[in-house]
């Protein structure tokens, strides 16, 4: 249900009913929606407007914004312990390290990232990007915390697939010295970064409350600027991150 508090105070996760059943039904596999969750993982890689445009069924249908199935949580962060684990195989020499590599990525490059970046969306957008409601008779509506968090989740998987994903089979490539490696690699996080901006930016402009939402594609300007900068540095992304957790 979407919160119906006064402008002076933000809405509570945990006064939302939606998400006790949301997490009872992580681990309930027979009653996901596998199906949909990977029409869903494609669409967003080739045409994300129609993914956003199904957001008004729930809407309609539920009187809620955010997805109450988590099965898009859950095939993502399977597939993110698989690319990882890829990645272990082929750079990692300790069984221990491997597994604390697993967990690491997972915990934090999807889901405390995403908490924290679903939270400030989620307060930003309540805050200064919707719209006054001229009517004192209309309800006010409010961005639903699980919604920012389907945002980032939605934005997150083809970052993985560019990643997670086409960056392990190029790694042979980016890690070796020069500077086509160097440009490649910037390249690649370059589009990877903006293409996850832009989801974000879909995600919120799709939601009729909300004002201003172009400020979400600010960061895609911050990306571009940048990337020419670190290439002529000599920054390698790739050989920075691999150096982390495999040096």
């Amino acid at each position: 249900m979407l919160p119906t508090v006064s402008r002076g105070r933000m809405p509570s996760v945990r006064h939302n009913p939606v998400f006790p059943q949301y997490l009872r039904r992580i681990v309930k596999w027979r009653q996901m929606d596998i199906e949909y969750t990977f029409w869903q993982m494609l669409h967003l890689c080739t045409s994300p407007k129609v993914v956003y445009a199904s957001t008004f069924f729930p809407r309609e249908t539920k009187n809620q914004w955010a997805r109450d199935d988590p099965a898009f949580v859950v095939i993502c962060s399977l597939l993110l312990i698989v690319a990882t684990s890829a990645y272990c195989v082929a750079y990692d020499h300790s069984v221990a390290h491997a597994v604390f590599t697993v967990i690491s990525v997972l915990v934090f490059h999807f889901l405390i990232t995403g908490v924290i970046l679903a939270t400030c969306c989620w307060f930003l957008t309540n805050s200064y990007l919707r719209e006054e409601v001229a009517n004192s008779h209309v309800v006010e509506q409010r961005v639903e915390w699980l919604y920012a968090f389907d945002v980032h989740c939605n934005s997150f998987f083809p970052l993985f697939i560019m990643l997670y994903v086409i960056h392990y089979f190029l790694s042979p490539l980016l890690v070796a010295h020069g500077f086509f490696p160097v440009a490649l690699s910037n390249l690649l996080f370059m589009v990877a970064v903006s293409y996850y901006h832009y989801l974000n930016f879909l995600g919120y402009d799709v939601l009729p409350f909300l004002d201003r939402t172009t400020f979400f594609l600010l960061p895609i300007g911050i990306v571009i600027v940048l990337s020419p900068i670190l290439i002529l540095s000599g920054f390698n992304p790739t050989r920075y991150i691999m150096n982390i957790y495999f040096s």
